[in-house]
């Protein structure tokens, strides 16, 4: 990965390699001397299925297999059941608390109340700006955004679009990452508009990731360029499934290429149906391997040394981290998901897609 690449949030990436064990300081010592147990704050069940049926998943066997406690806990988008959580946990006495923030100030009061109580901090899948996390696992998020871009452009390419107008449905505004995807996706697009190979359509942001939300603006949008869309920049598959139901409405689906990412059952449906150029898929079990290990580490009171660190633009602080690499899915390959064991084929090729299956190579 390029040094700086995520510059606008997040990333002098300095050296990469695997985690290597450090020496402890005091605080280490402290926490060495406690039974290890590990608190893990997931965001919410509706922005992506992802949480649930991935993350805690592989989260729940990578705990196991240590033989580590661990409380895995939703907040559901709420942000005073977020601290609340947060609070139990620290009484309960975990030595380790891993969050997906909600926002970087309510992540950000977890986790310096967390190391005000001695308790280890890792930020997961989201970087908290300003916060004390002492790592940060997650993707290389600009390169999320990149393929995104590169893969509406394939798609458009394929359809012989010309000057097509293209609308964004951006991640939610209080998501750093989201910020991250669209500094990607418009590394690859905005070049285009300028060039005015491609027409800038509307570009919105989406509270929450809330799939409803987005069919909204989403209908909104088309009905102010008179239907006018040739492509839309969903930053996620729950973003771009919502874009597919106006745009059956509409019965235009299948005819505008839609972007996605978390390689969601539905997604992978979507993109077998015809009615989703791609997804990106994020191997999630890996990521959960990464944050178990320091968790586990932290937990024991040992560090790790990451070889990678990322800038913090509020904070200031270049963050030991581990970022994974992305990969895009088309038709031809969602058959990868399934071999990664991310999603099954029974979940993907039900009885509407039995067909689809066959023709993309899913046995």
């Amino acid at each position: 990965m390029r040094k700086g690449i995520l510059t606008i949030a997040a990333v002098g990436l300095l050296t990469t390699g695997g985690l290597t064990a450090c020496s402890d300081d005091s605080g280490d010592k402290a926490a060495a001397e406690k039974t290890p147990k590990i608190g893990v704050i997931l965001p919410d069940s509706k922005s992506s299925a992802r949480w649930e049926t991935a993350d805690r998943r592989f989260l729940e066997e990578a705990f196991k297999a240590a033989g580590v406690q661990a409380d895995i806990q939703n907040a559901q988008n709420d942000k005073t059941a977020f601290q609340t959580i947060a609070d139990q946990m620290i009484t309960s006495g975990v030595t380790a608390l891993m969050i997906v923030n909600l926002d970087s100030g309510t992540g950000k009061a977890v986790l310096d109340k967390a190391k005000s109580q001695g308790v280890a901090t890792i930020d997961y899948d989201r970087l908290t700006l300003g916060g004390s996390a002492q790592y940060y696992v997650s993707f290389d998020n600009e390169t999320v955004g990149k393929l995104q871009g590169e893969g509406l452009a394939k798609c458009l390419t394929e359809k012989n679009a010309k000057n097509p107008v293209v609308a964004y449905l951006n991640g939610s505004p209080t998501d750093n990452n989201a910020t991250l995807f669209k500094a990607g996706y418009d590394s690859v697009l905005k070049p285009k508009f300028d060039a005015k190979e491609y027409t800038k359509g509307p570009d919105d942001a989406v509270p929450g990731w809330d799939g409803p939300t987005a069919a909204t603006i989403f209908e909104q949008q088309l009905t102010a360029t008179k239907g006018k869309i040739d492509g839309v920049l969903a930053a996620n598959d729950t973003l771009g499934n919502a874009a597919i139901s106006i745009l059956k409405k509409n019965k235009i689906n299948g005819k505008v290429p839609v972007t996605g990412q978390d390689a969601s059952v539905e997604g992978l449906q979507n993109i077998l149906a015809g009615d989703q150029c791609m997804t990106v898929y994020k191997a999630v079990r890996e990521e959960a391997k990464a944050a178990s290990d320091l968790a586990i580490a932290l937990a024991k009171g040992e560090k790790k040394d990451t070889g990678q660190t990322v800038k913090d633009p509020e904070g200031g602080r270049d963050v030991p981290s581990v970022l994974l690499t992305p990969k895009a899915i088309y038709k031809d390959n969602v058959k990868d998901v399934i071999a990664d064991g991310y999603v099954t084929k029974e979940e993907v090729c039900t009885a509407a897609y039995a067909k689809a299956c066959t023709e993309a190579g899913i046995s």
